[in-house]
This record gives structure tokens, C-alpha cells and sequence, in this order.
């Protein structure tokens, strides 16, 4: 009998076919809109990840408030997917919500700051530390924005990013190691043409010893890294590794890039400040102004002084940074909203005791099932991991996602009401999420085990 993480494929399949019927079942309004008005979209979907759940077919929201959805078949749903951080502090938070109420009727974009651009940019360092600010749309806009700059003042063509690691579509992350532990550029990349070995060098994580080889060649204008591996199987950084790879960065005259965007689960500010890592620059997206599409990315004083002068002396012309909708009035709304009302202490308190809750009762139920899977979390980020023991690289992370046990999971629980993120097996914890939901989230999974590992 074959098995998967310690379950029989058989029994993987049966429960996968048997939650793809009960979805399908419960939803007939959702499959009759789908059928009249999915046509004009590629592929039925306006963004393809849409199809990346395990479901037959997407649901249909019709609201979401908080730590819930509804959808148009009036089921509800507590969720911890929260849009894949992008609502991290819960749906349409009212502050937020405010904030857009009142802006709308005074312009959406202009292409010139406010005051609320003056209050966001003091809460921003007073958020995330002393940095020189600029307000991108996504964080896939702000990194590719931030290492034009780290090419501009280093004068070196190359960025290091970890074996695993996700920064959005740039592409200088989309590389990774073949079976020699050679830089390669991502199989599956559509439309690829460029060389990305040429701009991109790839390391495991926790691996000095490999960074430092990569850095001695004097080519690497920065280290792109999350302080935590987070979009495919959760991997921890070992003692040491931060203040390694910071200390590394500054012997070879290498920038030490920071990107925040998932991990500013860790606590307010993000781990950088609940850590004291010292970037130099610093990168963060998704739930930084409340949902609004929004990211902002910041410079050091001394990297920005040499941005300054690079910036002066050069030609005329598009730099290469920025685009039209980006900094507009509406973002700034909600920056201001968010960093002074809703991303505070006191509701990072309430996410962390949350999320701990949910860790005992995932390991609880793993533990009662002697199931070989164990759970990891960073502030209000959980994650249970299909694999037996924690995870120190991006190789090690790639082992242990099994994709058809997680699928069928993800569909399960869903059946039960609770939603979790399609692309791994993260969980996140609101200020609006209640003690109830997540006891109920922990009674889903411990019921779906209870069919996996009878």
C-alpha cells in the first residue's frame, strides 16, 4: 500500500472524491453563475490562482466581514486564509473602511501627496524604523523598485535569493538549484527569455557557508530574503542566521533587502523589529494599508544618501521605478488608517494569543493521530507541515509538500466551514477571529484526520 505522510493514497483519493461532490452539491447557485458568466474570463477566472483551490470550481464571495465569508450560496466560512495576508487584520476593518468612505468623494488619484501622505510616512518609521520611504501598488512592484536601486549604488548586476522563496513575479527570484546546487532558472516560467541566471543567484537557507561562497565573487548587489521561509513549507531561520547573514552583506559590500510581506505576522513592526534585524532595506506589502492594494519600500539613511547622488547624476528620462496609480490618495487614506488604528499592539496581543491556541489544538490533534506532521508558527501565522521534523531549506520544504493530501485537506475542511490558503497549509489569525472559530477549525482537522488515519 503507498502512502503519503503517512496515509494511504487510496484513502487520500476516496476522501478528495468524496469532498469535491459534497462542494458541488451545496452549491448550485455558485455552478449556475459560474456557467452563464465565467466565459469572458481566460480560463474562467479573472486571475488564474482563482483555480488554484481544490474545489471543482471556485466559490462565489458575496460578502466578507472580519474572520468571515459568505458566499452566494449562503454558506459561511471562518476564515484563515484572510486573502492570503492581504486581510490580515480582518475584512473591511472599520477604520479602514472610514478611511475609504471619506477619500472616495474627494479623488481617487492625482499624482500628488496629501496630508494623510505626510501622517502615513511619520507612522511608517514609527512602525518599521528609521527608513526613507516610497509607496508602491504590490510588493512584486516595490521589490523590482528597491533592487534597481540596489544595482544603481552597488554598481553590481546580481541579487541572492533563497532555494524556495517567493518575492512575487520578479525575476530575479524566479531561480533555483538543480540536483548540483547550481543556480538555474524556475522550470514551468512561461514566456521566458532572458538568461535569469545572469541577474539571480541562488543559496539554500541557513546555509552561511553557501552565501558567503556566492558573495566573495563581488558581483551581488543584494540579499533578497524573508526572515522566515513562508510560501512553501514554513522554514525557520537557525540561531545565528540573521546575524550572519547581516554581518556577511557588510564584509563584501553587499545590501541586506528585507522583505516583510508575509512575515509582518511576527508582530508589530514585522520580525524585523520584533528581532532587531538591521536591513538595509526593507520591503512590505498586502495588509499594510488594510486590503487597499498597497506596499511600501524603504531605504536606510546612508543607502538612501547614495541613492541621492547616483539619482543626481543621472541621464534624463524614466528611471525605471513607479507607476501611475502608485502613492495615490486612496492608499495614503488607508496607510494612515491602518498603521494608526488597526496594525497596533493591542491587537498583535489579541492575533498572538489566538494563534497559540490554534497551534495546541493542530499539534493536539496530530499528536492523538500519531500522524508524522508537525506545526510551526511565527507570531499569528500557523502552518501544519506534512512532515515529521521542523525544516531547514527551501529543498527540505519542497520534500515535504504533498500536494495531493493537502488538496484533499484544504476540501475537507472547507466542506466543515473553514477556509485556510490554497498554495500551502498556512493559517492566520485576525483581531477579528474568535476563540470559537478556532475551535472549530481545530474539530474540522481533527475529524479530517479521524477519516485519514482510522
Amino acid at each position: 500500500m503507498t502512502q503519503t505522510a503517512g496515509v494511504s493514497n487510496d484513502r487520500i483519493a476516496a476522501l478528495a472524491a468524496r469532498e469535491a461532490e459534497a462542494y458541488s452539491a451545496a452549491r448550485p447557485k455558485t455552478c449556475a453563475a459560474l456557467q452563464a458568466g465565467a466565459a469572458a474570463y481566460l480560463d474562467g477566472v479573472p486571475l488564474h490562482w482563482m483555480k488554484d483551490w481544490p474545489q471543482p470550481f471556485p466559490m462565489l464571495v458575496a460578502q466578507a466581514k472580519g474572520a468571515t465569508l459568505v458566499d452566494i450560496d449562503g454558506k459561511e466560512l471562518d476564515d484563515f486564509c484572510l486573502g492570503d495576508t492581504g486581510s490580515m487584520f480582518g475584512h473591511s476593518p472599520a477604520p479602514v473602511a472610514r478611511a475609504i468612505k471619506q477619500q472616495a468623494g474627494n479623488g481617487l488619484t492625482y499624482m500628488l501627496p496629501t496630508e494623510d501622505a505626510l501622517a502615513a510616512g511619520a507612522l511608517l518609521t514609527a512602525t518599521f524604523g528609521d527608513m526613507r520611504w516610497q509607496i508602491a501598488t504590490t510588493a512584486t512592484d516595490a521589490n523590482r523598485f528597491a533592487l534597481r536601486v540596489a544595482r544603481a549604488v552597488t554598481g553590481r548586476p546580481k541579487v541572492l535569493v533563497f532555494n524556495g522563496c517567493y518575492h512575487g513575479t520578479i525575476d530575479e527570484a524566479m531561480v533555483t538549484l538543480d540536483e548540483d546546487s547550481e543556480t538555474i532558472t524556475r522550470p514551468g516560467l512561461l514566456g521566458q527569455a532572458a538568461d535569469l541566471t545572469l541577474t539571480g543567484v541562488c543559496c539554500e537557507f541557513n546555509d552561511l557557508a553557501g552565501v558567503e561562497a556566492a558573495l566573495v565573487k563581488g558581483d551581488v548587489a543584494a540579499i533578497l530574503t524573508e526572515p522566515v521561509m513562508t510560501n512553501s513549507c514554513m522554514v525557520l531561520p537557525e540561531p545565528g542566521f540573521h546575524e550572519g547573514l547581516r554581518a556577511l552583506a557588510t564584509k563584501y559590500g553587499t545590501l541586506l533587502m528585507i522583505d516583510e510581506t508575509h512575515t509582518i505576522s511576527s508582530g508589530h513592526g514585522g520580525y524585523t523589529r520584533v528581532h532587531g534585524l538591521q536591513p538595509d532595506i526593507f520591503v512590505v506589502g498586502k495588509c499594510v494599508a488594510g486590503g487597499m492594494p498597497t506596499s511600501v519600500w524603504g531605504l536606510s539613511p546612508s543607502i538612501a544618501q547614495r541613492y541621492i547622488e547616483v539619482n543626481s547624476g543621472r541621464a534624463s528620462g524614466h528611471s525605471g521605478m513607479g507607476t501611475t496609480l502608485s502613492a495615490n490618495p486612496m492608499q495614503f487614506a488607508c496607510l494612515k488608517a491602518t498603521l494608526g488604528e488597526v496594525m497596533t499592539e493591542k491587537n498583535y496581543a489579541k492575533m498572538e494569543k489566538g494563534a497559540a491556541r490554534l497551534h495546541r489544538g493542530l499539534a493536539k490533534a496530530i499528536k492523538a493521530h500519531k500522524a508524522p506532521w508537525h506545526v510551526v508558527r511565527v507570531g499569528a501565522r500557523v502552518e501544519f507541515i506534512c512532515y515529521p521534523t521542523p525544516l531547514r531549506n527551501g529543498k527540505e520544504a519542497a520534500q515535504a509538500h504533498k500536494s495531493n493530501l493537502e488538496a484533499a485537506l484544504h476540501a475537507a475542511l472547507i466542506n466543515r466551514g473553514c477556509l485556510i490558503a490554497p498554495f500551502h497549509n498556512m493559517m492566520l489569525v485576525s483581531p477579528s477571529t474568535k476563540p470559537a472559530q478556532i475551535d472549530r477549525l481545530v474539530a474540522a482537522f481533527n475529524d479530517v484526520l479521524d477519516e485519514l488515519f482510522a
